[in-house]
């Protein structure tokens, strides 16, 4: 069986899709790093929306994503930039997702870790983004789960310099009732993130990075770094103090910073470990046994997927990854919040099946198969 994909240049070409997937099985938790997946939201295809309305998530299909995550030993970074937080789910989507996510994670033992930002701004005073991100601390700690300080594009904008940044965090680190982590979130992510930490100059961010963690080292357990750079990562890694864990958050860069060198490694929160959640954590196992080895020859070859579904704009990836969670069978439908959907190209979708059907990423690839064509055919190609 074989079916036609458009390219680039808007020709139509064969492809013979993969007839067995991968065999991965869920397993127990890691030992030797700790892995976080940035999990995105399902959408409610059925609500009576528009791009401009309060998101409607589909809360049934959002937990059982979350749970097949857990399944496989991998922890959530929940309501983070995957979720579709800032382009398509506002505050009080994010902050019923982390309390329903929070809840399922008790029940089900899983580990939980939940983005605190200030997206109820659009824009405001230093003291009115203190009091946001207070809003978010609390409800996540309230729920019961580790707090992630993710960037805020208010404060970005407000900010005036790096005392702002420092004072702002630090507050926020010395009320935090334990540790949390702090992520740093590059402009090819989100535009208005930068010149965050107050520079432009990324040396000169990373010095106001560091200076905050190092006045409160007891409440930060670690770092996300966002930034699609290794050497810079690793240089600062390595700059962190004893007890600061580096996750990385590199999708072009995730299994050399992982695999780590004879200096140290990186754990990982990853958006790219939502669709790759079972290989990962396959390869992540593998880790454990001191096989790195093993665990590159695993991952390594989903690089090429991941660097594809993360191309610039690199914001829109999340529309790649829901479309490669509907293709395998974990939601009935490609529909996003904030109609995301349509925020990639026919080809680049067809791109993203290719790569991920030939990783042996779908569990059944005759329903994979069967749904590409369905959105082939709503494009005008038929077989």
């Amino acid at each position: 069986m074989t079916i036609r994909l458009p390219d680039v240049e808007g020709r139509l070409r064969t492809y013979e899709p993969r007839p067995t997937p991968l065999a991965l099985t869920p397993g127990a938790p890691f030992t030797s790093r700790s892995v976080f997946s940035a999990a995105h939201v399902v959408a409610d295809p059925y609500a009576d929306v528009s791009p401009d309305s309060p998101a409607a998530v589909d809360w049934d299909a959002t937990l059982a994503f979350r749970r097949h995550l857990w399944s496989h030993g991998l922890g959530v970074a929940e309501a983070m930039d995957t979720a579709q937080r800032g382009t398509g789910l506002d505050w009080a989507g994010a902050a019923e997702l982390i309390r329903r996510s929070a809840a399922e994670a008790g029940a089900v033992g899983g580990r939980i870790a939940c983005g605190v930002g200030t997206d109820q701004l659009a824009d405001g005073s230093l003291k009115e983004i203190r009091t946001a991100y207070e809003e978010q601390l609390a409800v996540v700690e309230e729920a019961g789960a580790q707090a992630v300080l993710m960037a805020s594009r208010a404060l970005a904008a407000a900010a005036e310099g790096p005392e702002d940044y420092l004072e702002i965090y630090g507050h926020l680190l010395r009320q935090a009732s334990g540790p949390v982590v702090l992520h740093w979130l590059g402009p090819m992510f989100d535009p208005a993130l930068d010149g965050y930490w107050g520079s432009s100059d990324l040396d000169a961010a990373t010095d106001v990075f560091l200076d905050v963690i190092a006045a409160h080292p007891d409440k930060v357990d670690g770092v996300k770094i966002s930034l699609l750079d290794a050497r810079r990562e690793i240089d600062l890694r390595r700059r962190l103090p004893d007890g600061v864990r580096c996750y990385t958050g590199d999708d072009f860069h995730y299994p050399e910073l992982i695999a780590g060198d004879d200096r140290g490694f990186s754990h990982a929160l990853l958006g790219i470990f939502d669709p790759l959640g079972p290989l990962a954590a396959e390869a992540v196992r593998v880790l454990d046994t001191g096989d790195a080895k093993g665990f590159r020859e695993l991952l390594d070859p989903t690089v090429e997927l991941s660097r594809h579904l993360f191309r610039a704009p690199t914001r829109y990836y999340k529309t790649g990854v829901v479309l490669l969670a509907w293709l395998a069978g974990h939601q009935e439908h490609f529909a996003m919040v904030g109609g995301l959907q349509s925020a990639r190209s026919l080809p680049h979708l067809a791109k993203a099946y290719e790569l991920a059907d030939g990783l042996g990423l779908f569990p059944d690839p005759e329903l994979a198969e069967s749904r590409m064509r369905t959105l082939l055919n709503l494009y005008g190609v038929t077989s």
